[in-house]
């Protein structure tokens, strides 16, 4: 069997690693992966180290389309992506998430008849405003095989009309819904212990030893308007005067925070996925607008707060371990202060068992070798 893996922002290259490594260790006599990268994340901080650190076979293609508007963006890789399906010829195109590169590589495999697969299947926002949603719900309703992570996930897709006992053959017009498991928990568990002997981020940033809280802020939503950005880096400012705060700095947040700083506020560059996990596993609190460190703040059994006025990880907010905050400096302050003063204690296990990239791939083959 061979399969077209598309991967292009920092997330995906990350997951991708989970799907590439079970391949080799149980399924290289059966399946060939062909990955291309189509350069939405071009940076090396964002990209790079991550090929390099995880050990991620390194892309077949590189597309290189850069930064654009959406449309120019996805366009380029639309183009690019249909060339090498029509010169591979692959059994599957794999697509994870919710970016450009999902939304292109759908498009241009359903319209050429490449059964997609959809890995983080029926995950929703309900906000129709974020591209990522509509990304998503395209990608779902081109696809042959749906993996989705959580029972969640499973129940949108069954209320948006997917047919949960469809039988095969599998296509299009006939879809397959798998309720898996998530595959950044794989990573998780992998990686959870080669990120205390490969990474010195906490000695580095003179974190050991010291409690602190870690954030992120990088959705377009936050950063590019002026009254929810300053609103968030006021609590983000607040609570330093209590407690460190580090914040790895995405270079959308940096180029529309130019400046900013705080005493007791460690700014940092983007770091890799084995330090994130480090800042992670060893926090007191997470701030986040990110939904894959909404997760990772889970599976590491972290309280969290969410820089959104939604999430599609709805679970870790029903379990208590995760509170909506939005970009209110007020209800962000509140939410912080609580959870450092009585953390969660529950973390039920609703992201499966950390298996999933191999449930995906016996699943794939079992479609083409039945």
């Amino acid at each position: 069997m061979k399969i077209v893996t598309v991967i292009g922002a920092r997330p995906q290259i990350i997951k991708a690693a989970a799907l590439s490594r079970a391949i080799r260790e149980h399924y290289s006599d059966r399946i060939q992966e062909v990955i291309v990268h189509t350069g939405q994340h071009y940076d090396d901080n964002m990209s790079q180290v991550f090929f390099d650190e995880l050990g991620i076979p390194h892309p077949d293609y590189n597309l290189h389309v850069g930064s654009a508007t959406h449309g120019v963006q996805t366009a380029k890789m639309i183009e690019g992506i249909e060339q090498i399906l029509m010169d591979e010829k692959p059994d599957f195109i794999v697509l994870y998430g919710d970016t450009n590169s999902t939304l292109a590589g759908a498009v241009a495999a359903s319209k050429i008849h490449v059964p997609v697969v959809h890995i983080e299947a029926g995950l929703r926002s309900f906000n129709k405003s974020m591209p990522e949603e509509i990304n998503r719900i395209v990608c779902d309703h081109c696809s042959t095989l749906l993996f989705t992570p959580t029972r969640a996930g499973l129940d949108n897709l069954v209320r948006e009309g997917f047919p949960i006992d469809n039988v095969g053959p599998y296509h299009i017009d006939n879809p397959k819904l798998y309720h898996c498991g998530d595959i950044m928990y794989d990573n998780s568990l992998h990686f959870s212990g080669i990120a205390e002997q490969k990474s010195d981020v906490l000695k580095r940033l003179g974190l050991e030893g010291k409690p602190y809280v870690l954030a992120t802020l990088h959705r377009d939503s936050n950063t590019d308007q002026p009254e929810r950005l300053n609103a968030i880096l006021d609590a983000f400012t607040a609570l330093s005067k209590e407690i460190t705060l580090v914040l790895p700095m995405h270079p959308r947040t940096r180029k529309q925070a130019s400046g900013f700083q705080a005493d007791n506020i460690i700014v940092t560059a983007p770091v890799s996925f084995l330090e994130m996990i480090q800042l992670e596993k060893h926090a007191q609190l997470i701030l986040t607008d990110s939904g894959g460190v909404q997760k990772e703040s889970y599976f590491f059994q972290k309280p969290c707060v969410i820089l959104r006025p939604e999430t599609e990880w709805v679970e870790i907010v029903e379990t208590g371990a995760a509170t909506l905050a939005d970009a209110d400096t007020n209800k962000i302050l509140t939410a912080s202060k609580c959870y450092l003063q009585q953390p969660p204690v529950d973390f039920p296990a609703v992201f499966g068992d950390g298996h999933a990239a191999e449930f995906m791939l016996e699943k794939m083959c079992s479609v083409i070798f039945p």
